[in-house]
């Protein structure tokens, strides 16, 4: 019965020592966050400062590649550069001296031939790019000088054919041997019969008178014999 009887005077020792405890626990609790640390510096708390954000840092624009290197200058003599080529000749342009240019492009090459004596015969070329060439010479003062050519030959067309169509005002060239060209202008056209040019002969291939060429060539109908054309083609022209 005892035993019984003292069962409440321990649970109440035991209830106020588990009070106490927890108040030393709070307590110490409560000091350790009021007591202010040693190394906390006492002063008034300012707002902290707002961050402003910075902008976007830009890319620099990508530097120049930098210049290759400068090779070492060379030890080796620089070599004399070799010289030009020499230029090449350029062919020779124009009328070839010892030919006769006509007014629509025909072209001859002139053979001198002589005459003599009052019944001589006009004397004519032996191939159909050639004319004869009789009379004064191209710097004479005076006198005529005659070119006589062929209007066809075996089948070929000669470049005196071209005379039948000629017009006053054709400009006739001929270049001497030496190359110099003498300039001419047609100033008449005359078609005569085969009997009428020898009537005509020292009129037309006189050598006196003014300087002139007289270029002749044959046409006409065709006869055949010795006579051929029946017609002869006489153009004169003047020193332009």
């Amino acid at each position: 019965m005892r035993r019984q009887r003292q069962r409440p005077s321990r649970l109440v020792t035991s209830f106020f020592l588990g009070v106490a405890s927890l108040l030393f626990v709070e307590a110490v609790a409560l000091l350790s966050i009021s007591w202010p640390p040693k190394d906390v510096i006492a002063g008034t708390a300012s707002p902290a400062q707002a961050v402003t954000p910075r902008a976007a840092a830009v890319a620099p624009p990508p530097a120049a590649p930098a210049p290759p290197p400068k090779a070492p200058p060379s030890t080796v003599a620089s070599q004399p550069a070799p010289p030009p080529p020499p230029p090449k000749k350029e062919p020779v342009r124009g009328q070839r001296p010892g030919t006769i240019l006509l007014p629509a492009g025909g072209t001859a090459t002139l053979v001198r031939k002589e005459i003599q004596g009052p019944n001589a015969m006009l004397p004519i070329p032996e191939r159909l790019d050639q004319a004869t060439w009789w009379g004064a010479g191209l710097d004479a003062p005076n006198g005529a000088s005659v070119f006589a050519g062929h209007v066809n030959w075996g089948g070929g067309i000669g470049p005196f054919a071209e005379l039948w169509d000629a017009s006053p005002g054709g400009e006739v060239t001929i270049t001497d041997a030496a190359g110099k060209p003498w300039t001419y202008r047609v100033s008449q056209l005359i078609t005569l019969h085969k009997d009428e040019l020898p009537q005509r002969a020292d009129e037309l291939f006189s050598q006196a008178g003014p300087h002139r060429v007289v270029l002749v060539t044959c046409g006409g109908k065709w006869v055949g014999g010795q006579t051929g054309y029946a017609e002869n083609r006489v153009v004169l022209a003047d020193p332009a």
